[in-house]
């Protein structure tokens, strides 16, 4: 499979996720299938990442995203107020903090004084997040998923750490299929004790149905659409939002 029929894959598996997140009434089946689309855009994403031309570039495309996603779920809660709102959907900031994080583990392998320095700025990052609630007293009203979308939290966002951990292994492990395999089952593992333990139904862990599609990988590009995906993202969660409020 190309990494564009990944992420269309993706793209499918994901639109079902919100159908049933928006509409409880669609079939649960829709959210386990949806739990494989992120693991395949984070594949996706590593993939690109080890290609493309600039990083620099695609890391302010992730960020610039995430701040547009940020600005968007504070206007349709705003403009359009209902019971669950309009939730968290930020993709772009777990993918940006993998690919931030990858870029400085490489810097620190080649020069550990330069690397260092990145990660004392992520550290500051970090700690900034923890203060902003003191230094701008106006961002008291705001919730932590939206104060991550500004200030990058390694902890608080949409998929939290573990899943950037994860990415990190996926890009480390890139050609290294068998062993790439056996950390994401591990990571599946890991994922249905933790729900169970903290009295959860397991759900996360059916992301192990993604695998297969990504060990298919070919490692061609396929077509571009680059921009559709980025596009996608917020314009089909924004309709369902929609769709729900209107139909509830």
């Amino acid at each position: 499979m190309t990494a564009f029929s990944l992420k269309l894959t993706a793209a499918v598996l994901m639109t079902l996720d919100h159908i049933g997140f928006y509409f409880p009434a669609a079939p649960v089946w829709f959210r386990w299938l949806g739990r494989g689309a992120y693991p395949l855009f984070l594949f996706c994403m590593v993939q690109g990442y080890s290609h493309t031309r600039s990083r620099k570039r695609y890391l302010l495309r992730l960020y610039f995203m995430s701040l547009f996603m940020t600005a968007l779920g504070l206007f349709l809660d705003a403009r359009f107020p209902s019971e669950n709102g309009y939730g968290n959907h930020n993709i772009f900031l777990p993918l940006f903090l993998t690919g931030f994080l990858i870029s400085t583990l490489e810097l620190y392998q080649k020069d550990r004084k330069r690397g260092g320095l990145l990660l004392g700025a992520a550290a500051l990052v970090q700690v900034l997040y923890g203060l902003l609630p003191f230094l701008l007293p106006f961002t008291r009203d705001f919730s932590g998923d939206t104060l991550t979308g500004v200030v990058p939290n390694l902890a608080v966002n949409e998929y939290g750490f573990a899943f950037i951990a994860l990415g990190l292994a996926l890009y480390f492990l890139r050609d290294r299929r068998e062993a790439l395999a056996a950390v994401y089952l591990v990571f599946c593992i890991y994922q249905f004790s933790a729900e169970a333990l903290y009295g959860y139904a397991p759900v996360q862990w059916m992301m192990v149905l993604a695998l297969p599609l990504i060990l298919r990988y070919n490692g061609e590009r396929g077509r571009g659409w680059k921009w559709f995906f980025y596009f996608y993202y917020p314009a089909h969660t924004c309709l369902l939002f929609l769709l729900a409020r209107w139909a509830g």
